[in-house]
This record gives structure tokens, sequence and C-alpha cells, in this order.
């Protein structure tokens, strides 16, 4: 379903998520309008930052765009959405999504899910 950037001849990908007090912080590139609600791997920025590229197919009005975002990585990680939230970026193409839980717990199961064959 997905590929991992990882940059050159490096043998661990640079996981677009950073571990908080509360969770994880996941960074994304969000399409609205993309023609399906999907994951598209990683993608590492000309600034060298990693992202999960996702897309959706709602617009980006009125918040629809990042309430399907929440929705699409709810479903994917196997999350409930209360625990799922846009905490940077709102507007933006590039956003911050707060996801709450064992931040451990988290990045495991987000590895998994990005490393199926």
């Amino acid at each position: 379903m997905s590929t991992l950037s990882t940059g050159g001849d490096r043998t661990e990908p640079d996981w677009p998520w950073r571990e908080t007090r509360d969770g994880l912080a996941l960074a994304v590139r969000l399409t609205p309008r993309g023609g399906r609600d999907a994951l598209d791997g990683f993608e590492t920025l000309a600034d060298g930052r990693s992202v999960l590229k996702a897309r959706v197919r709602a617009a980006p009005s009125e918040g629809e765009a990042n309430a399907a975002l929440i929705a699409l990585l709810a479903k994917q990680i196997g999350l409930p959405r209360s625990q799922i939230a846009i905490a940077g970026g709102a507007t933006a193409r590039l956003k911050t999504v707060a996801v709450q839980g064992d931040p451990a717990a988290l990045a495991a199961r987000l590895r998994a899910h990005f490393t199926k064959t």
C-alpha cells in the first residue's frame, strides 16, 4: 500500500511523527479532492522533513477535508476518532495531527501498518 522514503542509503526510514507527552504528533501532507480516501506512504520534502501523504475526496471547505482525514486515520490505524485531532495547519496542506495514546504503542502500530507488503 505504501512506500517508505528512506532518503539515500540509510537503512532506517525517517518516520513522520514524534513522541509527545500525550501521544504522537504526525506530520501529514493532505490532498483534498484527491479522488479517493487513502494513505499514500511517505514523502521527504525539500527541507528534509518526512510527511505522511494522504488524500481525501472531501473538499477543503468548512473543515470537511480535515474531518475526512481524521476519519481516514482513525480507520487505518484502528483508533477512535476522538483520539485524533488537527493540532496545526488546519487551513494548510501540511498539517500536524495529534494522536492520543501511549507513544511507544502508537509508533509501533504505525510502523507495522506502513511496513506491510
